[in-house]
């Protein structure tokens, strides 16, 4: 079977030639720019071409340092077609993360976005022999002496004007691909360690897109989505390729803080998301509640449980609402919920999977009770995403789903997920000690999650192993569930949890700092900046009484006993968050060290 992704333009220029296949805004005006299926073909000739006029050979890496833009695809593509290997970086990765990149895949050329990331390839390109030649995205202001850098738009004219010989030298290469080609190599965020990349081979991907279209049959190409999270997360990454293969048109997002902008001007029918995306969504919708009055407030609160009765307890397993509720949910649906998703955007909405971390159930049954069909699954960047996912219908709310179609799951020593099948990794590149490590002798991969699967099949992630905190009376604490938990409330942005070889739990809590300015405000708590409001005792004793809330149904040892505030949020640059902003445990521990030692006196 030839390799989806390697031919996967041509097979669609032939089917949809000039239809849309995805859009971007101009960085000018501000307006959409549409690429069609027969221009993103020849942007992605040119650039393959390109890439052979300039001595790439099959199966040598490139790395892609950029945010979200449509060159990335087109660079992608393009090293498909020379049977080469795109490597992605975060583009808020560091220095050093950069450095430990390129020389681990010893790429031979750098694609850089935009005049940061050009200034950081500046810095480490000394210490990167691999690396021929630097390839900027925007026309940068190129350093003095700077001779190894092409702007794209010349080497897309490099690659216009190539021979018939390099042309014909790509279809030979494109020819002679094969399933086990590498087709993409994936750093690991790195919560405990350095990167490891994960070796995803095109036979991966050829049964993901197969995979996806046999579970997902509600999606055709009459759908729309939005690239939302990074192109260099294996969800996104995944997800865009899949909606590509599908002819499902796509609105590629430049910058996260745009997105509800992006949503309300584009309107799709599905986007994947992480669960924050949708945490934000929870208390941006409470907030609106909270403010209605009167009649309008009992609508709309009629509506949601109307709502929630038929879409919970029928259309998820699968059965007929009795027509008086039916009734009662067309009426609603038409005057209340298509406006309430309308204001975001989502009124279109067909689904929208999300996974990368948990999504607390209250979260998700408000969701599927405004009418969002959320999809939680689990996966990693070793899996090439999805292993489960809601079944549709017959999802369970407190699960991640049932296992993919040809893909096996089992709960291993530990309670450890473990999985088989055609879209687990191969290998951890340049790395035989942790591949031998990452695969149980009879060859399962080890997720390093732990989990447990009910009668039905539903797979429930209870923590990441690596995480699990034992308190020093013996008690084992999942932080991410707790941490999920407090996620719904308005006034708490991240939160940390504490209570490794510790008597009680304990936590560093982020607050919604627009949110406490309010509350401060309606109670006339006077402050002179952040730092002295996340100090007062009114507002500490506030926030302690809503996690106390929020923790109804823990166990008493799981439980938050105190908390600290603190008056920045954590941050990737800072080293705290990974580039998929999970919490880096360690460096949380180490750095508030003081602060963590108050709560334990």
């Amino acid at each position: 079977m030839p390799n989806i992704l390697t031919n996967l333009i041509s097979t669609q220029v032939a089917k949809y030639g000039d239809r849309e296949v995805f859009r971007h805004k101009n960085s000018i005006d501000g307006e959409w720019i549409i690429t069609s299926w027969l221009q993103y073909q020849k942007q992605v000739d040119a650039i393959a071409c390109a890439m052979e006029i300039l001595d790439l050979k099959p199966q040598e890496n490139i790395a892609v340092f950029s945010s979200n833009r449509p060159e990335i695809l087109v660079t992608d593509y393009a090293a498909y077609a020379n049977r080469a290997v795109p490597v992605s970086i975060y583009s808020t990765s560091s220095k050093n993360q950069v450095k430990y990149i390129l020389n681990d895949s010893q790429s031979q050329i750098l694609f850089v976005g935009n005049q940061e990331q050009y200034q950081i390839a500046q810095s480490i390109i000394d210490e990167c022999k691999s690396v021929k030649l630097i390839v900027s995205f925007d026309d940068v202001e190129k350093e003095e002496g700077d001779e190894m850098t092409l702007s794209f738009s010349q080497m897309i004219e490099l690659g216009l004007n190539a021979s018939d010989d390099c042309h014909k030298e790509i279809s030979r290469r494109q020819s002679e691909a094969t399933a086990d080609d590498i087709a993409t190599i994936l750093y690991t965020s790195g919560t405990t360690g350095e990167p490891k990349g994960a070796v995803l081979p095109h036979s991966c991907f050829n049964a993901v897109m197969e995979i996806h279209k046999e579970r997902l049959t509600m999606l055709t190409d009459e759908d729309t989505s939005v690239c939302f999270l990074p192109l260099s997360h294996i969800f996104e990454k995944a997800w865009s390729s899949f909606c590509m293969f599908m002819g499902v048109r796509f609105a590629i997002n430049y910058d996260t803080k745009n997105v509800q902008q992006t949503l309300r001007e584009f309107r799709p029918s599905c986007m994947c998301s992480v669960p924050r995306f949708w945490e934000k969504v929870y208390t941006g919708i409470n907030a609106k509640l909270s403010e209605m009055t009167g009649l309008k407030k009992t609508l709309v609160t009629r509506a949601l449980k109307v709502s929630r009765r038929r879409n919970l307890d029928y259309a998820r397993i699968g059965k007929d609402a009795p027509w008086w509720l039916e009734m009662q949910y067309r009426f609603f649906e038409k005057k209340i919920l298509k406006t309430l998703q309308k204001a975001i955007g989502l009124e279109n909405g067909v689904l929208f999977p999300t996974a990368g971390a948990p999504l607390s159930v209250n979260i998700t049954e408000f969701l599927h009770s405004c009418g969002i069909n959320i999809v939680i699954g689990y996966g990693l960047s070793e899996t090439c995403a999805t292993v489960t996912c809601y079944p549709q219908p017959g999802f369970e709310l407190d699960s991640a789903g049932t296992v993919m179609p040809r893909v096996q799951i089992r709960i291993g020593e530990n309670d450890e997920i473990q999985v088989k099948g055609p879209t687990i990794l191969r290998e951890y590149y340049n790395k035989p000690k942790e591949t031998a490590e990452a695969f149980t002798e009879d060859g399962w991969f080890r997720t390093g999650d732990a989990g447990k699967i009910d009668k039905n099949g539903n797979l429930t992630i209870t923590d990441r192993l690596k995480d699990l905190l034992k308190t020093s009376n013996g008690k084992y604490i999942a932080p991410q569930a707790i941490e999920s938990r407090l996620g719904e409330d308005k006034f708490i942005e991240q939160v940390a949890v504490i209570g490794e070889r510790r008597k009680y739990v304990t936590a560093i809590v982020i607050p919604a700092f627009e949110a406490l300015k309010e509350y401060a405000e309606e109670k006339k708590i006077q402050y002179r900046n952040i730092e002295e409001l996340v100090k007062n005792a009114d507002i500490k004793e506030m926030i302690q009484k809503r996690i106390d809330a929020l923790q109804e149904g823990f166990a008493n040892y799981e439980k938050i006993k105190k908390i600290t505030l603190l008056s920045r949020a954590f941050s990737m640059e800072a080293g705290e968050l990974t580039n998929t902003l999970k919490i880096r445990r360690p460096v949380i521990r180490v750095r508030y060290a003081r602060e963590i030692e108050a709560m334990y006196k």
